[in-house]
């Protein structure tokens, strides 16, 4: 007996060791480097490397042409190598407050900054994130003040047939306050699923800081699934580690509009809501604000209030579905009924700026109110972020 526990404590210490020596690398490389000017350095040891770029949300953009128009792709930025195959590039000015992402490419293979350990995942990319504080980005960082709850939690979708996910945050002090809490809905765009608010977004991180500041009442935020065919995010359904799609079916063509009735039934059922009219609030992106423009019109009396960022508008000429019938009818009876806000938001070179400058044509002819905020730069993470931002502040006054 003596002896086999011997072995086995041999074979645990040698595990042991095998399973710590990526922790042992030397003497590690400094990736990024946020210097005392807001510029930031990134470096990579790579001494076989014959060409090294940086690529990220950082550098100026460049135009891409694909199949959907035209959109402002990421640069991209040499690095020069240096002693012993470290390989640099300081930005010449230094950067403003914000949350950003970038990447590697080594002769012409993308790959992370492996000295930095902080990634997202936007539908199927990956890349490193690193902050510069100040500013809006204080409310994207993790900061002294009380923090709420975030839990994914599953509920059942008769509608569609399924069990699915969603992300929910209670604000801080939900669980032993007993109030009720007004409930905002939070919806992602194509291709993301209910982490992408979260990760990408700092949902969590925003509205703690601005209840904390007493900018933003304390409410719920449920953030749903809005992809009709999947139960959860990718990775985190039976169907195993799948690869994230774009091209996922029953995608804006009515079910998910259709099926959200199900989302809210279960929230008030679960959670501590005020379940009316005045307590409920919806908005999303590009596809999420596609989604809250037609489900607050398809359910007039639902939401008081309605947010379209970045927002998808009409249907693509060959879906039918009722939920896009009798478009201006559903819209007058929504009006007629006085929410109170309903906000639009969209970037100046957004692909989608033109169809949005349609839809408030549309409003503004029939003498609807609302809210409307023009920002910089296109389809970017950078503007959604600060549309939650301003949206959040402005709900259940």
């Amino acid at each position: 007996m003596k002896k086999l526990l011997t072995l086995l404590a041999c074979a645990l210490f040698a595990t042991t060791l095998w399973a710590q020596q990526a922790l042992w690398g030397g003497v590690p490389v400094v990736s990024p480097e946020i210097n005392s000017d807001n510029t930031v350095t990134f470096r990579l040891k790579a001494p076989k490397a014959v060409k090294v770029q940086v690529t990220g949300d950082f550098l100026p953009t460049q135009k891409i042409k694909t199949p959907f128009g035209e959109f402002d792709g990421l640069g991209y930025a040499d690095l020069k190598e240096g002693k012993d195959g470290v390989w640099e590039y300081t930005t010449p000015e230094p950067l403003a407050p914000e949350l950003y992402s970038y990447s590697f490419v080594v002769d012409g293979l993308k790959i992370m900054d492996p000295s930095n350990v902080y990634m997202s995942r936007d539908v199927s990319s990956v890349t490193n994130v690193f902050i510069i504080g100040g500013g809006c980005a204080d409310l994207y960082k993790v900061n002294d003040v009380p923090h709420g709850t975030v839990s994914r939690i599953w509920y059942d979708s008769p509608t569609l047939g399924m069990k699915r996910r969603m992300t929910v945050y209670t604000p801080a002090g939900y669980e032993t306050s007993g109030k009720r809490y007004p409930v905002f809905y939070l919806l992602h765009g194509m291709g993301g699923d209910e982490e992408a608010w979260m990760a990408l977004g700092r949902t969590s991180q925003i509205m703690d800081n601005l209840i904390a500041q007493g900018k933003a009442e304390p409410m719920i935020v449920v953030m749903t699934n809005g992809n009709a065919s999947q139960e959860a995010a990718p990775g985190e359904t039976s169907d195993g580690f799948v690869a994230p799609n774009m091209n996922l079916p029953k995608t804006m063509e009515g079910s998910f509009e259709t099926a959200f009735p199900d989302v809210v039934k279960f929230v008030d059922k679960t959670y501590r809501t005020k379940a009316n009219k005045k307590g409920r609030a919806i908005a999303g992106l590009s596809m999420g604000g596609y989604h809250s423009l037609h489900i607050s019109k398809q359910y007039p009396d639902m939401f008081n209030y309605v947010g379209l960022f970045s927002a998808g508008i009409m249907p693509n000429k060959d879906v039918r579905s009722p939920i896009y019938e009798d478009f201006d009818k559903k819209l007058d009876v929504q009006f007629s009924k006085k929410p109170a806000l309903y906000w639009i938001g969209i970037g100046k070179t957004d692909f989608l700026y033109q169809a949005n400058v349609e839809f408030r044509k549309l409003l503004d002819q029939k003498g609807y109110k609302y809210t409307y905020l023009e920002t910089g730069g296109g389809h970017i993470w950078r503007n959604w972020r600060i549309y939650l931002t301003e949206f959040a502040s402005k709900l259940f006054k």
